[in-house]
């Protein structure tokens, strides 16, 4: 429970908060399900190519794009007309007047392009400092992110707005996503993007890897809950709740990974998302780290996912627009003092998507992973206090991640439409201090 949390926004905390400076913690606005995804229209301006394929995407989701408002839900700015540092003054026009009108919790999206010559490269790279300084700006719950859009990838940027223009992307900010051309399979209905197919998620026993499973399912996909056999009955109960289905196994048995991919064809016909969610932790600093702990961590950690994506495409198990989603850490873009081992592991999970996103791109497959900062649960639950304080307020949001965030994040990836979502690793960190 944060504490800290509760007492900043009591009226005594309030005070308190404002007085000293201190770091506060805005409630954020998640998704739910029900009532409007913004509170406030979008605001939508820039000359660049993404003006009109926006325009039209932010209307099929439902939201209220107007120029003439005294509190916005999302400001999005299109900066693919962005060539030279002269233009960037243009980011200062649109933003200046109306920064301070965003409602709480309030989105900001700018839409980059990869740079086509060098002088583009120039100011295309300055939306990056632009995005992650607004990001640190912003109060009240407010993100920042920006997006590059691909030529030929117009049509390709709905299931990504209705992420980030969601409390679907509470906790993600100060982001940079990659959007390419690719052949989009729209839903038939957006609310269950997932139904009919079926899902993977090892380690769903508890945790990080529940909280897919249960958003997973939300969207409509028959989960195969995925776990080692001594959690048996925490499975079970997961698997009960999201009317899914259960595979006691242990990742790093040598016949695991043929054990699954066989399952998977023989009661599902095949998989269509396969989340690598399992992961341990054996802390040490490295002077004082035997063997065990180091080859455990790797096993489960790196080696396990390894093996059972080999596997998966041996048997032609992935399905055609295939998911495969890695859960990497920000310790394995910023290390950790104590954790060379998971640190390692977490960045190899990021080596992970850039060899096998590259590998299977062209065949309407996506390998992405979320990269997950201080999230509340059992285990930063049994961080010493002053630690745990440091990683829930070390961040733009002040405060720490739920389960959810990340598996909104997963869902995302995992969705039909974000085909063009590739090579991707997003921060579910509430813009943590650390790391890129």
């Amino acid at each position: 429970m944060d504490r800290y949390r509760s007492f900043a926004r009591s009226g005594l905390g309030r005070r308190v908060v404002a007085g000293l400076g201190l770091p506060d913690p805005y409630p954020l606005r998640r998704h739910s399900g029900t009532g409007p995804a913004l509170d406030g229209p979008v605001r939508l301006g820039g000359r660049g190519r993404l003006v009109t394929p926006v325009g039209a995407a932010l209307g099929s989701i439902g939201l209220d794009v107007t120029d003439d408002s005294d509190r916005y839900g999302a400001l999005v700015f299109d900066a693919t007309g962005v060539e030279r540092t002269e233009d960037l003054r243009e980011l200062h026009a649109f933003f200046h007047p109306v920064i301070r009108s965003l409602a709480p919790c309030g989105r900001v999206v700018v839409l980059g392009t990869p740079p086509a010559s060098a002088r583009s490269q120039v100011a295309q790279r300055a939306l990056e400092g632009f995005t992650r300084s607004v990001g640190k700006e912003l109060k009240r719950g407010g993100t920042a992110q920006l997006v590059r859009v691909a030529e030929g990838a117009e049509g390709n940027v709905e299931s990504t707005l209705r992420f980030l223009l969601s409390g679907r992307s509470a906790y993600v900010s100060g982001q940079v996503v990659h959007i390419g051309a690719a052949a989009v399979e729209a839903p038939d209905d957006w609310a269950k993007p997932l139904m009919g197919k079926t899902a993977l998620v090892t380690g769903a026993a508890q945790g990080i890897g529940a909280a897919i499973a249960d958003v997973l399912s939300r969207d409509g996909a028959h989960v195969v809950c995925l776990d080692v056999p001594g959690q048996g009955d925490a499975l079970a109960a997961v698997a009960h709740r999201v009317h899914g289905s259960t595979l006691p196994a242990d990742i790093t048995a040598s016949h695991a990974p043929q054990r699954i991919a066989d399952h998977l064809v023989r009661h599902h016909g095949g998989v269509d998302v396969v989340v690598h969610n399992a992961g341990i932790t054996r802390d040490r600093t490295l002077g004082r780290m035997d063997e065990g702990r180091w080859d455990a961590v790797v096993a489960v950690n790196l080696t396990g996912p390894e093996r059972l994506n080999e596997a998966l495409f041996a048997a032609d198990a992935l399905r055609p627009n295939g998911r495969i989603i890695g859960v990497s850490s920000i310790a394995g873009i910023a290390g950790n003092a104590g954790q060379t081992n998971y640190a390692t592991t977490k960045a190899g999970v990021i080596g992970m998507v850039d060899a096998l996103s590259a590998r299977v791109g062209h065949t309407g497959t996506t390998v992405n992973a979320v990269a997950p900062g201080f999230i509340e649960t059992k285990m930063t639950a049994a961080v010493p206090l002053f630690i745990r304080e440091v990683g829930r307020r070390m961040n733009s949001l002040a405060q720490g991640g739920l389960p959810v965030d990340v598996a909104e994040t997963v869902a995302w990836f995992a969705h039909p439409a974000s085909t063009g979502v590739n090579g991707n690793v997003v921060r579910v960190c509430g813009q943590s201090l650390l790391g890129a």
